[in-house]
């Protein structure tokens, strides 16, 4: 199933994840000067994650980055996606209706399950709870953001006749995706209507088998199975291949190592080793490559049915200046080529 692109996103993860000793107050400088480059060059939205205690790396928390980003980016969407099962519904009803009330209605908010034991310990929630937990996130939040009085008697909060005073721009709410790995979250997000968020880090075939699964589950359970899915990718566009691989290997080989240490590769359904060199890592996985090489990347994608594409473009400790070139050469030789004949 072809589809034609909907939208193009960067990420901010590059700037704003940086290893320990880095001076953050820079590196978010720089995060205003990245956005205004991607908002220039015709990029629609703005994505960044969440994680806490992150060693070796440092993280500036997605929602104060993404409302710092408000004026600063134009009509872009912002696009966080956050940990469900560490959160309380209520929370986030205001907190992300506060942020898509301020951007005008631009929020697009992703949730995903996380995988890391020490977030879960921090935040009091237990492993064998936490798809129950994000599902009842998911569900009161939604309830909360319809306007009407919710009660919800759940073992981590007890709502009673709990009204949400403050509405999102968008309504009934903003868009949610779910980012998931394994099949069995690919499906549960089929089932529930939401478009599943697929993640950077796994190849072309298993992101092919599992487009297939999804939309399955989703016909099956009385959804749209041909909505346009979003896909998060790592994307380099060099001057050659050669050059694109000695720029952009070594920050792709610290961040992944950081994965690894994490544990990362453990979430996924095959048995990946981040641990791997560089160009063996990238085959089918990464974008990294020359203009030529990079269109004939994204087409394989909308081959899919893929329709939002929002690319890590930069990693930890890669010169801005470096990383901006790359996203200069992918708006002026690769978009033209992928906009619809």
């Amino acid at each position: 199933m072809a589809a034609t692109t909907t939208a193009f996103g960067v990420s901010l993860l590059g700037l704003t994840q940086q290893p320990v000793g880095e001076d953050m107050a820079a590196r978010s400088a720089e995060a205003l000067r990245w956005v205004h480059h991607a908002r220039d060059h015709g990029f629609d939205y703005l994505t960044t994650g969440q994680h806490f205690l992150t060693t070796p790396l440092q993280q500036l928390q997605a929602v104060p980055v993404l409302a710092r980003l408000i004026p600063e980016s134009g009509r872009m969407r912002l696009a966080p996606t956050l940990l469900a099962p560490l959160h309380n519904p209520v929370d986030l009803a205001e907190t992300l209706g506060s942020l898509d009330v301020l951007s005008g209605g631009r929020l697009t908010v992703s949730f995903a399950l996380g995988y890391r034991d020490e977030e879960y310990l921090a935040f009091g929630v237990r492993r064998a709870e936490r798809v129950e937990r994000m599902g009842a996130v998911i569900r009161v939040l939604r309830a909360l953001w319809s306007g009407e009085e919710v009660s919800s008697d759940e073992p981590w909060w007890q709502l009673r006749n709990a009204r949400v005073t403050l509405r999102p721009a968008q309504r009934p709410h903003p868009p949610i995706w779910i980012a998931a790995n394994a099949d069995a979250a690919i499906t549960r997000a089929a089932r529930w209507g939401l478009p599943w968020n697929i993640n950077a880090h796994a190849d072309l075939t298993t992101v092919a088998r599992q487009v297939r699964l999804y939309r399955a589950a989703a016909a099956e359970a009385g959804h749209d199975p041909d909505i346009a899915l979003p896909i998060e990718r790592e994307m380099y566009c060099g001057s050659s291949q050669e050059a694109a691989f000695r720029e952009a290997g070594p920050y792709l080989a610290a961040k992944y190592d950081s994965y690894a240490r994490w544990g990362q590769h453990k979430a996924l359904p095959g048995r990946d080793d981040f641990t791997a060199p560089v160009r063996e890592l990238s085959r089918d996985r990464f974008i990294v490559g020359d203009a030529e090489h990079c269109a004939s990347e994204v087409r394989r994608y909308l081959d899919l049915g893929i329709g939002y594409f929002h690319f890590r473009m930069n990693w930890p400790g890669m010169p801005l200046g470096q990383a901006m070139d790359s996203m200069t050469r992918f708006a002026e030789q690769v978009l033209p080529e992928l906009a619809p004949q």
